[in-house]
């Protein structure tokens, strides 16, 4: 377990940082443009980076992109700090997605290349959720206890020194063989996994983006409410992983359990935690799947990452354009209808436990 504290560390500095700006977006810039545009930049970053960092790391290794990753997590919280409005936010919030994105592929591909790549595996996706939670809550709990917006990305900033400095220790896993991989075939073989991983888990971060404008609560009530969807995450991973799972009928099953789930979202905020738990029990089967594929882990899990990062950026978007033209229950039928739609092609997934052709 020491083993792999830095990673683990690491993944949750990463994750807590980005999410602290989220309950005080309105102290960094006036109007839902600019709110947006700090919102998504960190994700513009990550999304274009995660897929070109992952097959980077098949050739030259994990641990430099995980050093990397950290010490941009740390410079780009220095810069936010400095520059905390206008466009070098905008920047520096970009860095920060980059940086991001360079530590997520490598980790990942360093967790599911370890010889306990599933158990491993988990605890990397639970400590990102923790991170995701705790930088949510603290970000607004330290608003409101120092009258600081910036105190949350202050306390992150800080973390994320040691975290770099353990990033020292961290060894390449014994399984890492490094290589140039064609992801054409990759792309062909696994595509309906991929792409019922991005709806699947991406549905989390579209259910976050309506819901507040959709009950207009306060945002310390809200803070709680959505942080619900990343402890279930959390804690769901960790029993999921004890399980073998099957990646087509897990993802099937998931569909429409999801469906359910985020229909019951309009309802009421109790369905979140089952959202979480569902995109948890989907991350587990499909990480674990493709650890035993053979493939080098840097392509498949950039592959992954970069999947769930287009669902975070899209289906809120498409959720918030639906909203905006036939209302709030349109967009929740929405989001349901296309979790139950992945039912259906995700069975054509020519998955299987072999390395493609290449």
């Amino acid at each position: 377990m020491l083993r792999n504290l830095p990673v683990l560390l690491g993944i949750f500095v990463v994750m807590a940082l980005s999410n602290a700006v989220v309950p005080v977006l309105p102290d960094f810039g006036e109007g839902a443009a600019m709110q947006g545009a700090v919102y998504a930049a960190y994700f513009l970053g990550t999304f274009v980076t995660v897929l070109p960092a992952g097959m980077a790391s098949d050739r030259i290794g994990r641990v430099p992109f995980i050093r990397a990753g950290l010490l941009l997590t740390f410079a780009s919280g220095v810069l936010i700090l400095l520059f905390p409005s206008g466009l070098p936010l905008i920047v520096f919030r970009v860095v920060e997605g980059i940086g991001a994105g360079l530590f997520l592929s490598a980790a990942f591909a360093w967790a599911n290349s370890h010889p306990s790549s599933g158990r491993v595996s988990g605890y990397v996706v639970a400590a990102q959720n923790l991170g995701l939670v705790v930088g949510l809550l603290a970000a607004g709990w330290l608003d409101a206890a120092l009258n600081s917006h910036l105190a949350g990305i202050a306390l992150f900033t800080v973390l994320a020194a040691p975290a770099l400095v353990m990033g020292i220790a961290v060894r390449e896993s014994e399984r890492d063989g490094f290589a140039s991989v064609d992801i054409s075939p990759i792309v062909r073989d696994y595509f309906w996994l991929f792409a019922a991983a991005a709806v699947l888990v991406g549905m989390t971060g579209a259910v976050a983006a309506v819901y507040p404008e959709y009950t207009g609560q306060d945002p310390s009530i809200l803070a709680l409410q959505l942080a619900t969807i990343n402890v279930a995450t959390a804690v769901a991973v960790l029993i999921a992983l004890r399980f073998s799972l099957r990646p087509v009928p897990t993802l099937r099953v998931s569909s429409i359990l999801m469906a359910g789930a985020v229909a019951a979202g309009y309802v009421t905020p109790y369905a979140f935690p089952f959202i979480g738990a569902l995109a948890g029990v989907v991350i587990v089967a499909a990480l674990a799947f493709l650890a035993k594929t053979r493939v080098q882990q840097g392509v498949m899990t950039g592959l992954f990452n970069s999947a769930t990062y287009a669902g975070f950026t899209l289906l809120p978007a498409l959720a918030g354009l639906a909203a905006g033209a036939f209302g709030f229950l349109a967009a929740f039928l929405l989001l349901a209808g296309m979790s139950a739609a992945m039912a259906v092609p995700v069975g054509r997934c020519r998955c299987a436990y072999y390395h493609p052709r290449l």
